[in-house]
Parts: C-alpha cells; structure tokens; sequence
C-alpha cells in the first residue's frame, strides 16, 4: 500500500526524485525481477508492459518479489 520510494525510505535508502507523481520520469528505474504496479503518466503502454523499468515514485510492487537497479 506504499509506493517503492517509500517502502525503501523507510530502510534510509533515497532515490531521485522530483514530482512524486510519476509525470517528470526522473526516477526511472530498471526493473529485474519482478512485475510493477504502474502508477504514473510518463512511460508509454509498451513500456508498462514489458515490465523492464518504472517510476517508483508512484508505482508499486505487483508481485510478491521486485528486484530494481539502485
């Protein structure tokens, strides 16, 4: 029920960030494992689907396991 940026905050690690909505794409992060719930406006439909990078930002983990590139 929380986005990526928060979930990892809370074990003191920050990512880039600067709208928090999922708009600017400057937190676009790398996907390895893992499916992403897709909250934001700047990646296309493709790329959602490909599963391959997100805004974590706004979006959140879909599966029980999500690997990222810090």
């Amino acid at each position: 029920d929380q986005s990526v940026v928060e979930a990892l905050a809370e074990y003191g690690i920050a990512i880039p960030t600067s709208c928090e909505q999922g708009v600017c794409g400057t937190c676009v992060t790398r996907v390895i494992e893992g499916e992403v719930e897709h909250r934001d406006l700047c990646l296309t439909r493709e790329e959602h689907a490909k599963h391959d990078c997100f805004t974590p930002c706004c979006s959140r983990a879909k599966s029980s396991l999500l690997v990222v590139d810090l």
